[in-house]
């Protein structure tokens, strides 16, 4: 009885308008499966979803490398300089990624803060193209998803029991084969679920590639095109359904390879 109200909830606001866009993905003139065969046929959509996963790989990679050192001084931090490191983090939880998405338009045009700056340092001869290229359009995403990355990495770093390192230490491993053998490995838990965050949320981004877009549309942008310019609803909601297969496979993928990984951690 307690789960009644709860499940309702989930069918009625996550079940059914997932099944809405599913049916409505095989109400195309040409057939049941006919948007599913122009998917399959377009090239330029087969290029978005190649995009989209592609662009989802740089940022979690990106947001991994810059959000691991970090997540490591803020764990080692105590006191007042560990409540000013969570408190950097969690500050973009309070801005839209609307906002940051147009902050960092403004900052990458060619006369934004980031050319006025190059030019005054002598480090170009005129501005760069950056806004409306991949390279913007990862470094916004990325700056994006940091906190999300570095959160778990934070919470897997703060359970780590710092006299595994001494121990490993008084054996005579070297601050790298701790790092290697004994640190890292412990903190796979948080790599993990950061990378997962990451990637998910990155393949259904909408704002920033439209606004920052590069040389393809993600495929969030190209659902949008679908069904506010052309008008195309079974097309956009196949395009829904085909990402999010793709996303739950990853998913279910990411669990299989963790289960045997923690199974053969066990079993050492």
């Amino acid at each position: 009885m307690l789960l009644a109200a709860p499940l309702t909830l989930l069918a009625l606001f996550f079940l059914l308008p997932l099944l809405t866009v599913f049916g409505q993905s095989f109400a195309a003139p040409d057939g049941p499966l006919g948007t599913y065969a122009r998917v399959a046929g377009d090239s330029a959509l087969r290029y978005s979803l190649i995009y989209t996963f592609q662009t989802a790989a740089i940022v979690t990679l990106a947001a991994l490398v810059l959000s691991y050192p970090v997540a490591f001084l803020i764990s080692r931090a105590q006191g007042r300089w560990l409540v000013i490191g969570m408190v950097l983090v969690l500050v973009p939880f309070w801005t839209s990624a609307v906002i940051r998405s147009y902050a960092w338009l403004v900052l990458l045009q060619r006369r934004g803060v980031v050319n006025e700056i190059m030019l005054a340092l002598g480090l170009i001869d005129r501005p760069l193209r950056l806004a409306n290229t991949d390279l913007g359009t990862h470094v916004a995403m990325v700056q994006i998803m940091l906190p999300f990355m570095i959160l778990p990495l934070l919470s897997a770093m703060r359970g780590i029991d710092p006299s595994m390192l001494r121990a490993a230490a008084i054996l005579g491993a070297n601050p790298w084969r701790q790092f290697v053998n004994v640190y890292l490995p412990l903190s796979t838990p948080g790599v993990g679920a950061g990378c997962v965050l990451v990637f998910i949320s990155t393949l259904g981004f909408y704002i920033t590639p439209a606004l920052l877009g590069g040389s393809s549309p993600m495929i969030a942008v190209a659902i949008e095109q679908q069904v506010s310019r052309l008008l195309d609803w079974p097309l956009a909601s196949a395009l829904a359904t085909v990402l999010l297969v793709l996303t739950c496979a990853l998913f279910m993928l990411y669990e299989r390879l963790n289960r045997r990984l923690a199974g053969a951690g066990e079993g050492r």
